[in-house]
């Protein structure tokens, strides 16, 4: 299949138009989980290899990301959906769904989580002491397998077989097959007065805000029920953000949208930031009304986090459209690396972290040895081993040299 795609921006007969700004947008956001796990030993949240002393500027950044980093990375996910299901069938889109998402799962739970689990019950509860066997503490320390703890769908990493950072690829697996009705009944002349309806409002200045409403409605009925991190209520919410990167594009409107509400989406976003590191500043404890559903303050954040979520993350897809529509060796390079990276890069992380938050230094110094050797270390292996080898090409998700092209639109 041609490795280029008619943009929703383009009428009908005009060219085809590869959208690179896409497949930046999820270069990007690889790098940008990346980042935030080699910064985790280091910040005042619970993870899986911590460092005696943790850094509050670090935390604070940490938390303003998490208000939509990974809201942004399923819409951006959920856009290939769209793109994908242009050119293929039901059966061929689970198919490769399957070998891109399912396979490197479960590869990447066996290999990584077994040993990732060890160390981090070495920092946390013996202190970063290696005492006994790798294989007496899976015999008596893991827990039992118990499915009815199990979260949503049995990806949390609560239980060893959740595979750690690989809920999210566990996450986009189901959210690729829960969507496929919908996503087909958009496309079909049943759901095309839908579509026009909600293409027709954000037609209208500031009308693409109107996604905030269903997220609240998700955010309010669901978030205080179970503040459990990657629950059932995260799975429905970050659903809905998959959803919408696929709405982005089934109206050319709808994207017209982005474009022209670019900068008030990012305005918007960033005033409600800015008001809340200032009420931080003034001593209000955000961080303990956002832990307590019984508290009226928790509902305020709900009220000004969700729309942060929404702005930001379409607020990128518009930088992306503005900025970084061109395409060069660093991108194809990136576009093929990503997926391998994102299975490899925690196992990295806390490899390495384990030993560099023993050392007797501060986290000027950790930090940077922490990041730098990490994003080395898995991108070597990536490149010296899982890109030249064809059965871990294919076990991490990545298309076999010589077969169909590659196609446009990150995740495809």
């Amino acid at each position: 299949m041609d490795a280029t795609i008619q943009s929703p921006e383009n009428k009908p007969g005009e060219d085809s138009a590869r959208l690179h700004y896409l497949d930046w947008l999820r270069v990007i956001a690889i790098l940008m989980v990346f980042l935030y796990h080699a910064v985790h030993p280091f910040d005042f949240f619970d993870w899986q290899i911590k460092n005696r002393d943790q850094s509050e500027i670090l935390t604070i950044l940490l938390v303003l990301l998490n208000l939509w980093g990974m809201q942004f990375f399923f819409m951006i996910a959920g856009t290939a959906s769209w793109f994908a299901l242009r050119h293929r069938s039901a059966r061929q889109y689970v198919s490769e769904r399957v070998n891109r998402l399912l396979i490197p799962f479960i590869v990447g739970t066996i290999l990584f989580s077994p040993f990732q689990y060890y160390l981090s019950w070495v920092n946390r509860i013996q202190r970063g002491v290696l005492s006994g066997s790798f294989w007496d503490f899976l015999r008596g320390e893991l827990p039992p397998f118990d499915p009815l703890r199990l979260s949503a769908p049995g990806f949390s990493p609560r239980w060893i077989g959740a595979g750690f950072h690989l809920w999210f690829i566990g996450f986009l697996f189901c959210f690729a097959l829960i969507t496929l009705p919908l996503f087909q009944w958009l496309k079909s002349e049943k759901g095309k007065p839908f579509v026009s309806k909600l293409a027709g409002i954000c037609a209208r200045r500031g009308g693409i805000l109107i996604f905030i409403l269903p997220l609240l409605v998700i955010q309010f009925c669901l978030r205080p029920l179970n503040l459990q991190e990657h629950d059932w209520q995260d799975f429905i919410y970050l659903l809905a953000f998959f959803t919408l990167g696929y709405i982005l594009f089934t109206d050319e409107r709808i994207t017209r949208a982005v474009r022209r509400d670019g900068w008030l989406l990012l305005g918007i976003g960033t005033t409600i930031v800015l008001g809340m590191v200032g009420a931080y500043a003034l001593g209000l404890p955000l961080l303990d009304w956002g832990q307590d559903p019984s508290l009226p303050q928790y509902y305020l954040l709900l009220g000004l986090t969700t729309p942060i979520a929404l702005c930001y993350s379409v607020g990128m897809l518009f930088i992306g459209m503005r900025f970084l529509d061109f395409t060069n060796k660093w991108l194809r390079y990136g576009q093929e690396a990503a997926l391998p990276f994102f299975v490899l890069h925690q196992p990295v992380i806390i490899a390495i972290a384990f030993f560099v938050v023993q050392w007797n230094a501060g986290i000027g110094i950790k930090l940077p040895v922490v990041v730098l050797s990490s994003f080395l270390v898995a991108l070597g292996l990536y490149e010296l081993i899982v890109r030249r080898i064809r059965p871990l090409r294919l076990l991490f998700g990545m298309k076999v040299k010589g077969s169909e092209k590659q196609q446009t639109g990150p995740g495809t």
